[in-house]
């Protein structure tokens, strides 16, 4: 069910190709003044557009963002789901008036600093050379900081990516938030979540869809601040009832 991509390919793919390509970075940010700056700040060079839509913040999100370079846009419904697609409907409708403006790649990023945007590269390379519709940051043991993951958060990565192998031959091993995806694929997927299961929607519906995909092992390291899953017992129990949810939905049908 699902198709994996693995290439030499993507290692000749120039710096140049990437500077061409429309790319646009979407991060979500919530109550991250302290972090969204030093993360636009790390963000490779000649990247098209980078959107920072500001989830409801009670602080000086939006403020730092800007002067940081970024494109803002205001979302005051609380979640990851609602912020993401805040950013899309943008896209599409600037699509409408601007055709010549399409995306050819969308890159979503945490606004908290622990993943590392200048793996941007390596995460585009292959949709660039054809090779891949989506790629996952794959946030692997031997390259994260002490810390950086909770046990719960662990354990619901292992728990869904372990489902859907053992459910649709998946090849999944992690549920990291810093992907690239192409942009018209994307919008086929039509995503609809609101909240904690965003990242978990695009990849069953990357597999009904037989996207090609592939995961990149990527440094994760202590975000600045606190995390809105992980960090309250809420979050935790939210997000795993959206992944089993999830999970649960695409089983019935399958």
């Amino acid at each position: 069910m699902h198709t994996s991509c693995r290439s030499n390919k993507s290692n000749s793919v120039s710096n140049a190709r990437v500077t061409k390509s429309k790319i646009v970075v979407i991060i979500p940010a919530k109550n991250e003044a302290k972090a969204i700056g030093h993360v636009l700040d790390d963000l490779p060079k000649g990247i098209k557009q980078v959107i920072v839509v500001d989830n409801a913040s009670s602080d000086d999100t939006a403020a730092v963002a800007r002067n940081h370079g970024a494109f803002v846009l205001e979302e005051p419904r609380s979640g990851y789901g609602y912020a993401c697609k805040k950013a899309m409907l943008y896209l599409s409708q600037k699509q409408e008036s601007q055709p010549e403006e399409r995306p050819d790649i969308v890159v979503f990023l945490d606004g908290d600093y622990s993943d590392y945007p200048e793996y941007l590269k390596a995460l585009v390379t292959p949709i660039i050379a054809n090779e891949c519709d989506l790629v996952i940051g794959a946030r692997q043991s031997e390259l994260m900081e002490k810390g950086a993951m909770t046990l719960p958060q662990r354990f619901g990565n292992w728990l869904a990516t372990f489902l859907m192998r053992h459910l649709f031959k998946a090849t999944y091993t992690d549920l990291g938030p810093f992907r690239a995806i192409d942009y018209q694929a994307l919008m086929a997927l039509n995503m609809v979540d609101n909240t904690y299961g965003w990242t978990i929607e695009m990849q069953l519906k990357a597999l009904k869809h037989k996207l090609r995909y592939q995961e990149i092992p990527v440094p994760y390291r202590n975000r600045i601040g606190v995390s809105k899953v992980s960090g309250t017992i809420k979050g935790v129990v939210m997000a795993g009832i959206k992944i089993l949810g999830w999970i649960g939905k695409y089983a019935l049908k399958s």
